[in-house]
């Protein structure tokens, strides 16, 4: 069983992810936390297998106990749960080895697909001796992200491409350029040059959605 330590400050928000990691196969709840000092003092006394962890705790930022977390040797990976759009903050996960970053609000649907990935990687790569290739290498971080996203064309950033991958897989149903921008605060060209992207490269698909009157509004969906 893959071990989880919830770090969530809001009572509502931590019980709905304790609950929702109980629900995926192979997952289990080691704890659940409120302040990044009490996730500390719990990793001294007992260490997991992944962090799920919010951003915004109320005696410490979440990625300054990323870095407390590594600073201490304590071998771990982490999920960063939170409201957080900022794609500086984004990056900033990333480089203190963040594995992936789910936007608040998330279906069930996106939550346990990113444990199921982050499971199937660990399978991957627990396996004792070294990668056969590059090929090999490749497929371990496929299975932690998920489908590879297409070559970017220049101007675009893989970051934003990340969240707004996030995003569709939120929306099965599909999502407009409209509300993508607005949910990561960027602009409407913006968001919809970045859907015809995914559109182009055979990743996402246009679905006209009719109304009653006017022209048809484009929404954006995962294939």
């Amino acid at each position: 069983m893959i071990s989880v330590l919830v770090v969530e400050d809001e009572e509502i928000t931590a019980e709905a992810n304790r609950v929702y990691v109980e629900r995926v196969p192979g997952f289990e709840v080691a704890g659940v936390v409120r302040s990044g000092g009490e996730a500390l003092r719990f990793l001294g006394r007992r260490p997991v297998d992944l962090i799920l962890l919010d951003l915004y705790l109320p005696d410490m930022h979440g990625l300054d106990l990323c870095k407390s977390v590594r600073g201490a040797g304590i071998l771990c990976d982490v999920i960063v749960i939170t409201s957080a759009r900022d794609l500086s903050i984004v990056r900033s996960a990333v480089s203190v080895g963040v594995a992936h970053y789910l936007l608040k609000p998330f279906t069930f649907t996106a939550f346990s697909d990113r444990l199921r990935h982050y499971a199937r990687f660990r399978d991957s790569v627990d396996a004792s001796g070294e990668a056969s290739g590059q090929e090999e290498v490749d497929n371990a971080l496929a299975a932690l992200h998920g489908p590879p996203q297409p070559r970017l064309p220049k101007g675009m950033s893989p970051m934003t491409m990340a969240v707004i991958v996030n995003v569709l897989t939120d929306s099965p149903g599909g999502v407009s350029a409209y509300t993508v921008g607005v949910t990561i605060g960027v602009a409407r060209v913006t968001a919809r040059r970045y859907l015809e992207h995914l559109a182009e490269s055979g990743i996402a698909q246009r679905v006209p959605q009719y109304g009653s009157v006017g022209r048809p509004e484009l929404l954006y969906r995962l294939i």
